[in-house]
């Protein structure tokens, strides 16, 4: 009996046609792909018309040919016969078995074989179908495809470096300037100029920071929240905080990720507000003293706070309008991020910045 996979003739009369193999022949010439009829032998029995057409051979040096013999041996490749008499013998079909190789007068070509063995249930003989189809041209683009891959993956390891380079020369040079703040707050005479130099060696030091944190995570688009701010607290806190004031800053925040371009406005703003705390929330010494930054976050909706368990005023502030230089930057940052903020004091100060979901308009 036939295998599962074969094709079975059975030939019996088909009424209104007294020739069957005349019905064959006209099936095989109609189909667009080259297509080879051959014997148990491998001779050709039929051929296709677009057989002849694409490898440029005829009928006369075709039909009753052994296929290894056709157009000067050009099928008698190791592949093929691997296929025809190994495969095909033990598993009665193949699909897609790709042969790569330059047919005189034609070129070198990709084919895909699909070959089955045909089994006549009258008849002891069997014959082979053989089909043909050219990818050569998709197989060109594939490589093409892959060659543009390579390229691309090339140009973006090169952009990465590039980009780590740029990142390690912006945080070196900020960090140049913050030095150099810093020994000009200390040979000042002026408190005042002392005060205003210390202040901007922060706010470089905090965009150094998101900078450092863009080099040391390898990411440009977005960033760990949480982790940000911890390290640029804890700078605040070994810059800022001397050993005879004991003022602990903690950081409580989720696991959310913020644009890089927000980051450094966000790392800005906590600076801010934690220096504010710092320098005028305890006038005098407390043990418990403390500022706390609380960062959450819901998909594109985030809210900061910045609170400290200081002296603060005795009423509810809207807003942080009017003050110093420190309060202006906050509130041109908070704008600049489409933000909300309110102030609460007594007992202590809390600032509070909300960044509310961007709401998608169908279009």
């Amino acid at each position: 009996m036939p295998g599962p996979d074969s094709i079975c003739v059975i030939t019996k009369p088909i009424p209104g046609i007294e020739n069957a193999q005349t019905l064959a022949e006209a099936i095989v010439d109609t189909i667009h792909e080259p297509l080879l009829v051959l014997d148990g032998g491998l001779r050709v029995l039929a051929a296709s018309r677009a057989f002849y057409e694409i490898f440029k051979v005829d009928s006369e040096h075709t039909m009753g040919c052994l296929l290894y013999d056709l157009g000067d041996g050009q099928w008698n490749i190791p592949a093929l016969r691997e296929l025809l008499e190994t495969i095909i013998p033990t598993r009665v079909a193949m699909d897609g078995f790709e042969v790569d190789h330059d047919f005189p007068g034609v070129g070198r070509r990709t084919m895909l074989l699909n070959a089955r063995k045909v089994i006549y249930e009258t008849s002891p003989n069997s014959t082979i179908l053989l089909a043909f189809t050219d990818i050569t041209a998709r197989r060109v683009i594939e490589r093409e495809k892959e060659l543009l891959l390579e390229r691309t993956e090339d140009l973006l390891q090169q952009q990465q470096t590039l980009l780590r380079e740029m990142q390690h020369r912006v945080v070196n040079s900020l960090q140049i300037i913050a030095s150099i703040l810093m020994l000009k707050a200390r040979k000042v005479t002026s408190e005042e100029s002392r005060g205003h130099l210390r202040d901007a060696h922060q706010r470089v030091l905090s965009v150094a920071e998101v900078q450092s944190h863009l080099h040391a995570t390898g990411g440009v688009d977005q960033i760990a929240v949480g982790p940000y701010l911890t390290k640029l607290c804890g700078s605040l806190s070994s810059s800022m905080i001397g050993e005879g004031r004991p003022i602990a800053i903690v950081v409580e925040a989720d696991d959310g990720l913020i644009g890089s371009d927000k980051a450094v406005s966000l790392g800005l703003i906590v600076t801010e507000l934690v220096i504010n705390s710092i320098k005028y929330a305890f006038p005098d010494d407390r043990p418990d003293a403390r500022v706390t930054v609380l960062y959450a976050s819901e998909g594109n909706a985030w809210t900061l706070t910045v609170a400290d368990n200081g002296v603060g005023t005795s009423a509810p502030v809207a807003n942080a309008s009017g003050g110093g230089l420190g309060t202006a930057i906050v509130e041109a940052l908070v704008r600049q991020l489409e933000s909300q903020q309110t102030v609460c004091t007594g007992p202590g100060r809390t600032v509070t910045i909300k960044h509310l979901a961007e709401v998608l308009v169908p279009a």
